[in-house]
């Protein structure tokens, strides 16, 4: 992966850490007030959608994609991790169940892709569950069951969009979230009406607060369009065990601030954990900086190829080049 490419996805991981506080704040917007969880995603990605569908271009991929990506990476994925956290799943434990998606991932990758991870890209994942197992022990005395289990169905369902999207390979990662956001309003909007039921919905509506409005404003704006543009444009031309290590480091930066923000106060076995993430970060990337030369025989067929001379060309760069 270029240098370039690794701060794109360095970049990537901050704002997603910081977008777990948000969801929390904007489902909690003061104490005894809560935001129906299907809704506050049906408006995230009513604000992911409009206007922008109106002047992105359609990727270039199948209608198909578009509605998997949709359903897994954005219905699935975000309706299961809002309703996890509206069930009292704190938001910095929800950031480290959901990298669960990261084995989860190659593993689905390995099995529908033929993509296998190298030697050290595989011990550096395994380093980092080991990690994520540490800090869910240490957590795990006040964590109730249902929520971690729905954490986990969201980890699986981010998975599989990950790898759709890396199978489609859409120029246009941004394309792709515009458009395939386009599956997440109206159904959310249904399900919510049928399980909180229209009075809840209607008074939620009526009585939007402005921490409620900021939080959907900065998950759509920056965490989704920003962030999933940046992620499904890097699946595209890398395969997912380069890119999804760096999601270990989401729950460092998400627990941090549930500790500046929520004082959701990390323990010391927690501690221990994000360090041995860290180290399975460390452990992966190293193993793709090492192999920047070998980018052709790591991808995939295809026009992946063509995309690799270019990333070769790119690492060879001068340091300011972009």
């Amino acid at each position: 992966m270029t240098r370039r490419h690794r701060l794109l996805a360095l970049l990537v991981a901050v704002l997603w850490g910081l977008n777990f506080v948000a969801i929390d704040l904007g489902l909690h917007p003061a104490p005894g007030e809560d935001v129906p969880p299907l809704l506050f995603v049906a408006l995230r990605f009513t604000l992911v959608v409009l206007p922008w569908i109106f002047f992105v271009r359609k990727p270039a991929v199948s209608w198909a994609a578009i509605l998997g990506v949709g359903l897994f990476m954005s219905a699935g994925q975000f309706g299961l991790l809002y309703l996890a956290i509206s069930l009292g799943m704190p938001a910095g434990l929800a950031s480290l169940v959901l990298q669960a998606q990261v084995l989860l991932t190659v593993l689905l990758a390995a099995v529908f892709l033929g993509e296998r991870p190298r030697g050290l890209q595989l011990a550096g994942l395994l380093v980092g569950a080991l990690g994520l197992v540490v800090v869910a022990v240490g957590r795990s005395a006040v964590a109730p069951v249902l929520p971690l289990v729905v954490v986990l169905a969201a980890a699986l369902s981010w998975a599989a969009g990950n790898v759709i999207a890396r199978k489609a390979r859409a120029a246009s990662g941004l394309g792709l979230v515009v458009w395939s956001g386009m599956v997440v309003p109206l159904p959310l909007l249904g399900l919510s009406l049928v399980v909180d039921g229209p009075a809840a919905v209607g008074d939620a509506l009526l009585h939007l607060g402005t921490v409620t409005i900021a939080s959907a404003f900065y998950t759509a704006l920056l965490a989704s369009l920003v962030g999933y543009g940046i992620w499904n444009h890097l699946l595209a031309l890398y395969e997912p065990a380069s890119v999804v290590p760096f999601t270990l480091l989401v729950p460092v930066v998400g627990m941090g601030t549930a500790w500046l923000v929520l004082a959701e106060v990390p323990s010391a076995v927690e501690m221990v954990g994000a360090v041995i993430l860290l180290a399975g970060v460390a452990t992966a990337l190293a193993r793709a900086r090492g192999t920047a030369h070998e980018r052709g025989a790591g991808l995939s067929t295809g026009g992946a190829h063509q995309v690799s001379g270019a990333a070769r060309d790119e690492d060879h760069q001068p340091e300011g080049a972009s």
